[in-house]
């Protein structure tokens, strides 16, 4: 009896850390524009409760680096892999939101909202003001963890 009871106790435990960690948004994913293309892959950590995102590489297709050459800061001219495109993301209820996502195509910077619609897929909105007045491209998680 005492093992069946702590079988059940561990196996509630490895279900709650399998749900957390589907229901965050850690990892690598592949990103896509607004008509569903490809554009790269951007990996995405979390510290102390707060996500930022990196892109990580661009497509296989890819034969030479690209550069933010529409980037208005500090990002000018730098080369987009290993650039910090999403920051300041936190959790808030069932979503995250952030202070940041950098469209590195047109230069441009927007509040961001991130939420997983499913383990593997994550909509990502960039926004001004109220996310109402925005755009969402949807992400597919290409690994998991950080």
């Amino acid at each position: 009896m005492f093992n069946k009871l702590v079988f059940i106790v561990m196996m509630s435990f490895s279900l709650i850390s399998f749900a957390s960690e589907q229901n965050n948004p850690a990892g690598l994913w592949k990103t896509y524009d607004d008509k569903g293309k490809p554009t790269g892959y951007i990996r995405v950590t979390e510290l102390a409760g707060v996500y930022t995102g990196v892109i990580e590489k661009g497509l296989e297709t890819d034969k030479e680096d690209k550069y933010c050459t529409a980037c208005k800061d500090e990002r000018k001219g730098q080369k987009l892999v290993g650039m910090t495109m999403m920051k300041g993301v936190k959790a808030k209820g069932d979503f995250f939101e952030g202070t940041e996502i950098l469209d590195p195509f047109s230069g441009n910077t927007y509040r961001v909202k991130l939420a997983l619609k499913e383990p593997n897929k994550m909509e990502v909105r960039g926004f001004i003001g109220l996310s109402l007045f925005g755009r969402t491209q949807v992400w597919e998680r290409a690994e998991n963890g950080q």
